[in-house]
């Protein structure tokens, strides 16, 4: 299969400007650590579930099966920095509430019964906001962030380009 014939996809939750701004903020009273690469301020988000490469013709049947999941709104607080060592990722995060994890359920559920292979791994909400971070940072603690999340994508990682969220769902 030729990359022309895959899509690397996602599903996220995608900020709107008023809590990308907040999010952006809270990135900037870190300062800047040594060698970081911050993530541009358009592709701030929260993934749920990372697809992969698809082939692109899966893509009516992942969206098909993401539309029948069912979810509701809910609120989302970011109130943590944190640093994943082997990803070499700083982030901004917090705990999963449980509409959110219903949501993670539903989705994990629909996409790997197209036969999609996904790691099962627990929840852990975070916004990406520097990678290649070597070493962790003396991290404070941030003002805590309230996003009332509702509705989540389907985004779309093309290398060197902003990412693409082809589709959105709403929660009710």
């Amino acid at each position: 299969m030729s990359e022309a014939d895959t899509r690397r996809l996602f599903l996220a939750l995608w900020p709107d400007e008023r809590i990308r701004a907040e999010i952006v903020a809270r990135r900037e009273a870190l300062g800047t650590t040594d060698g970081p690469r911050r993530v541009p301020d358009h592709n701030l988000h929260l993934t749920l579930l990372f697809l992969g490469d698809q082939p692109a013709d899966q893509m009516a049947a992942i969206e098909t099966a993401v539309t029948a999941v069912e979810g509701r709104p809910f609120a989302c607080v970011l109130d943590r920095f944190g640093w994943f060592p082997g990803a070499r990722v700083l982030w901004l995060g917090g705990e999963a509430p449980a509409a959110m994890q219903i949501l993670y359920s539903g989705l994990f559920e629909a996409v790997t019964g197209l036969g999609i292979r996904l790691d099962r791994r627990p929840l852990r909400p975070h916004v990406t906001l520097f990678r290649k971070v070597a070493r962790r940072p003396e991290l404070p603690r941030p003002e805590p962030l309230t996003w009332m999340v509702e509705h989540f994508g389907l985004v779309e990682s093309v290398p060197g380009r902003p990412y693409r969220v082809l589709k959105s769902w709403s929660l009710n």
